[in-house]
C-alpha cells in the first residue's frame, strides 16, 4: 500500500473521533454544497455530489446536515459561495503533491498553502508542474472478507479498471470517474462490505521515502496542509514501507 493511502486511513480514523470530527464535517459540507451548485442537487445525475454524500454518510454525518448543504448549493438556502482552487507542489524528497481547496478568499488560501509548503520542507510549484503524474479516478474501498480473486471478478464485471490490495485493510477498486457508482453497485450486489467511495487523484509513478526523517517531514507536511480550513484533499505520490509507517504513526 502506498504510504499516503495508509496515512490517509489513519487520519480518517482520527477524524471520526473527537474535535477533528467537526473539521471533517466542515470540509464535507463544503464539498456537498459546491457539488450541488455545479451539477445540481440530484445525486442520481451528479456523480461528484453522490460521492460527497457517500463520504458524509461514511463519517456518520446527520442527514439534516447533508440536506441543508445540498439546498445551500442549489440556492434554496442562503450560504457562502465557495470556488475551487488547485495547487501543485513538491514535498521532501521530491514528492509530487496536488492540493485541492474550496475557498471564499483565494489570496488567503494561496498564502496559507504556500506557507505550509515552506515550513514543511517543500515548495509550491507552477500550474502543470506535477499534474501530469496524476490521473483522476474513482475509488471504492472494499472491507476485509472476500478474497482478491472474488473482488477482482466482481470489479471486472462491474467495469472497474484495477484492484489494489490494501493488506489487512481490504482492497481498493479503481474506476473511471464516471463508472464509480456503477462499480460500487456491482460490488454491493456481491454482498461485499464497502467503505468510502470517492473521486481522487492516483499517481502514475511514486517516490519511495526510506529515510525516517524525510518520511516524518513528509507526513507532517500532509498534516499541516490537511489541517488548513480551505484544503479539501491532499494527494501525493510517496510510498513508505509498512514497518516504517507503523513507527511513524
Amino acid at each position: 500500500m502506498s504510504g499516503h493511502n495508509r496515512w490517509s486511513k489513519i487520519k480518517r480514523k482520527k477524524e471520526a473521533q473527537g474535535a477533528a470530527k467537526g473539521n471533517l464535517f466542515t470540509k464535507l459540507i463544503k464539498e456537498i454544497t459546491v457539488s450541488a451548485r455545479m451539477g445540481g442537487g440530484d445525486p442520481a445525475g451528479n456523480a461528484r455530489l453522490r460521492a460527497a454524500i457517500d463520504l458524509a454518510k461514511e463519517a456518520n454525518m446527520p442527514a439534516d446536515n447533508i440536506t441543508r448543504a445540498i439546498k445551500k448549493g442549489t440556492g434554496e438556502l442562503e450560504g457562502i459561495s465557495y470556488e475551487e482552487a488547485v495547487y501543485e507542489g513538491y514535498g521532501p524528497g521530491g514528492v509530487a503533491m496536488i492540493v485541492e481547496c474550496l475557498t471564499d478568499n483565494r489570496n488567503r488560501t494561496a498564502g496559507d498553502v504556500r506557507s505550509s509548503f515552506a515550513k514543511g520542507g517543500g515548495n509550491l510549484a507552477a500550474e502543470g508542474a506535477v499534474a501530469w503524474n496524476f490521473e483522476r479516478r474513482g475509488v471504492v474501498e472494499v472491507k476485509p472478507g472476500p478474497t482478491e480473486d472474488q473482488v477482482m471478478e466482481a470489479a471486472i464485471e462491474g467495469g472497474a479498471e484495477d484492484v489494489v490490495s490494501q493488506g489487512a485493510d481490504g482492497f481498493e477498486v479503481r474506476t473511471h470517474p464516471n463508472d464509480l457508482h456503477a462499480v460500487a453497485a456491482a460490488l454491493e450486489a456481491r454482498k461485499f462490505a464497502l467503505g468510502a467511495r470517492r473521486l481522487t487523484f492516483v499517481a502514475k509513478d511514486t517516490v519511495k521515502l526510506q529515510d525516517p526523517d524525510k518520511a516524518r517531514q513528509m507526513l507532517k507536511l500532509v498534516d499541516a496542509l490537511e489541517d488548513l480550513d480551505d484544503v479539501q484533499h491532499v494527494h501525493a505520490n510517496f510510498e513508505i514501507d509498512d514497518k516504517l509507517m507503523e513507527q511513524l504513526a
